[in-house]
């Protein structure tokens, strides 16, 4: 056996030094990526002891941006993309300008010169991919509008750092005193917007056909490793060709793999095929964030640390809360995206080494990036903490109503003819749900999964997307009115957060909800549910009433 094994060697101590303090952070109430970024710095060349190859765990990291971005591209279609389009687009444009513009003010006062600051400040623009769909997901809010918008913005961002990383050698030429080819230039511009645009569009129409097709070949097979191989297969293989071919980033070329088979019924088995890798492989990316940085910066140079958190943090999200709300959007939009946007990661590393490599920036703008990014990430779950409060705060002073009074949601007022809400459309949910429908009960039904609702839809019912504020949800959902509420939904402490929120606006209303564990009976209890039925007990009444002849 050969005794020099970097990549076992990096990828074993990643993971077990990840999964200990990451068990520590969470004892500690922290997020756990604040464990998987101490990891990385244990390991890294700036600690003593064992050090891992820094060139390998960001190219592991990056199959975890892939497989991400390919899992988001599965619950979105190209409605959802065109219908954010209108808030993306300029939103993300703004803020890069806004952040960019703050980066190189900072560049200049510390001596850079314009083309390095300009390289810095876009650097300090864009954020991770890993980190937004990983708060998303932690927030639930990935499904929601508002989650949508963010992750429209970030693809915009992508778009525009391809860009970007076509006209940074140009730049440099400049800044070395090159006289400028605009031919060249143009046709470069040209070239590269050309080579997106064939892909994007050989994507939606020759990809949204061929890939479902293939996909379902395989699953009539009926080998589940098989098919598990092969959609790990697409999203590698469309995301490195797209990379490859037309110049467009792994992130992206993912993202639109999952798009083009978000639309089939294939999605949901897709989705779950690609979920151990992803989580893996995106922790990875973490513990690579912590290899990278150099703990002597905040010695060396605390104040231009501070001043370039403080645009990554306050800048960056004042930007984006302004232009969220002028473009005429809710303030709970607003405090999404700009908590969404509070860090930075992967491209700011390419591209402050592009920038560095070109001559134009410092060796010193790369440990001050990525003691940004290190800080950031682990300051990101802080953020979204603030932001829903003040989003909160808005939505109470907005709506008005006071959630726990007699005179709205007393037991006097006549709720007897209201629709029933059921949140959750799984298996149980959609038992449910059937028999409701038969029976013609008026019925509201409520999922994170925006195939789900839009069948449903398709069948004549009443459905709304809902994984947000669960607050939000309800309100949409019409609990005002509703004769009672069904969670069916199998995470207790979501369900829990559900009929807290539902007891708090309406002490009246029946909550009924399912449990999978004696302690998940209780939880259910103590946050308000007047039934909860627990699904082994029930099935152990059953067969013993069977035995016994009752």
């Amino acid at each position: 056996m050969p005794h020099q094994v970097p990549l076992i060697a990096t990828v074993c101590l990643a993971f077990v030094l990840a999964a200990i303090l990451g068990y520590v952070a969470t004892r500690l109430r922290l997020s756990p990526i604040v464990g998987y970024l101490c990891a990385g710095l244990m390991v890294g060349p700036y600690t003593p002891g064992f050090v891992a190859d820094t060139s390998l765990a960001p190219q592991l990291a990056e199959l975890g941006v892939i497989l991400l971005m390919f899992g988001v591209g599965l619950h979105f279609t190209p409605r959802d993309l065109l219908r954010v389009w209108s808030v993306a687009v300029p939103g993300a444009v703004a803020q890069i300008a806004v952040a960019t513009v703050v980066g190189l003010g900072l560049a200049l006062i510390w001596g850079w010169s314009a083309a390095g600051g300009l390289v810095f400040g876009l650097s300090l623009s864009v954020a991770s991919t890993v980190v937004m769909l990983r708060a998303l997901e932690e927030q639930r809010a990935l499904e929601t509008e508002n989650g949508r918008v963010a992750i429209g913005w970030l693809v915009v961002e992508d778009l525009a750092m391809v860009l970007v990383l076509v006209l940074v050698p140009v730049l440099a030429g400049l800044a070395r005193g090159q006289q400028a080819d605009m031919a060249d230039l143009a046709a470069s511009i040209g070239t590269t917007l050309g080579a997106v645009a064939l892909f994007v569009g050989l994507m939606l129409v020759v990809g949204r056909r061929v890939i479902p097709a293939m996909l379902a070949q395989v699953a009539r097979t009926g080998s589940r490793e098989l098919f598990t191989l092969s959609v790990l297969g697409v999203a590698l293989g469309i995301a490195y060709g797209s990379a490859q071919l037309f110049g467009v980033s792994f992130a992206l070329g993912a993202f639109f793999a999952g798009l083009v088979l978000g639309e089939s019924d294939l999605s949901h088995r897709a989705a779950e095929g690609s979920l151990p890798l992803r989580d893996a492989f995106a922790v990875l990316f973490f513990v690579s964030v912590g290899m990278l940085f150099d703990p002597s910066i905040l010695l060396r140079r605390p104040l231009d640390v501070a001043a370039v958190i403080t645009v990554i943090l306050l800048v960056k999200s004042a930007a984006a809360v302004g232009l969220v709300r002028l473009l005429g959007r809710s303030h709970g939009m607003a405090a999404t995206v700009a908590a969404s946007l509070a860090q930075i990661g992967e491209f700011s590393f390419i591209l402050i080494g592009l920038g560095i490599n070109e001559g134009l920036a410092p060796t010193e703008a790369r440990d001050l990036i990525v003691a940004g990014a290190m800080l950031s990430i682990a300051l990101n779950p802080f953020a979204f903490r603030v932001a829903a409060r003040w989003a909160a705060r808005f939505a109470r002073e907005e709506t008005a109503v006071v959630p726990v009074s007699d005179e709205i949601y007393g037991p006097h007022q006549p709720y007897g003819d209201g629709p029933v809400i059921l949140i959750g459309l799984g298996r149980v949910g959609s038992a449910v749900a059937a028999q409701l429908t038969e029976a013609k009960v008026p019925l509201v039904v409520v999922d994170q999964d925006r195939l789900k609702v839009e069948s449903w839809r398709r069948g004549g019912g009443r459905g709304i997307v809902g994984g947000g504020n669960p607050t939000e949800v309800l309100r949409d959902a019409g609990i005002a009115g509703a004769r009672t509420l069904m969670v069916t939904v199998p995470d207790e402490l979501q369900g829990g957060a559900l009929i807290e929120a539902a007891r708090h606006m309406r002490r009246d209303l029946f909550i009924t909800a399912r449990a999978h564990s004696e302690e998940g009976v209780e939880h259910l209890r103590r946050r308000g549910a007047d039934l909860v039925v627990y699904a082994e007990r029930e099935v152990a009444g059953r067969m013993i009433e069977n035995i016994l002849g009752v």
